[in-house]
């Protein structure tokens, strides 16, 4: 049967629920450019995040939110892995940036970077962060 062939059936039917590009519902499961919700549930079971399981379970419960699915906190780390990574190049962006005007007066091999304040507030401020220096009592 060619693909331009109109089929019936529940399981032929192509619905964009969502209106974005990339996203339908085919026979009632959800595809997302070509990868589905099953598989990608299937891939979260054997995928082990950057923060543990226990750390997430322990503040969604101080948050006040029961996960009965271990599937849920799994996602739920993986999102907070990708927000913390997101600052985290944002600010190695900052400091480029900043060190770029510095290296015209100072040339060296060193290319290591320090995450700083001064990098990380306009970062978080992205985000709607806003972090301020402690003042500092002497």
């Amino acid at each position: 049967m060619s693909s331009n062939t109109p089929t019936t059936g529940p399981s032929s039917t192509s619905t964009n629920m969502t209106g974005g590009a990339g996203t339908d519902v085919v026979g009632g499961e959800v595809r997302t450019a070509g990868v589905s919700l099953a598989d990608f549930l299937l891939q979260l079971e054997d995928y082990t995040p950057t923060i543990p399981d226990a750390v997430t379970a322990y503040y969604l419960n101080r948050a006040g939110f029961e996960a009965s699915d271990p599937r849920i906190v799994r996602l739920i780390s993986l999102a907070a892995q990708k927000f913390v990574s997101d600052i985290a190049n944002d600010a190695l962006q900052h400091c480029k940036m900043r060190g770029s005007a510095q290296s015209s007066r100072k040339s060296g091999k060193d290319k290591r970077y320090t995450l700083s304040m001064e990098d990380l507030s306009p970062a978080l401020s992205e985000y709607g962060i806003n972090v301020k220096k402690p003042y500092y009592f002497t």
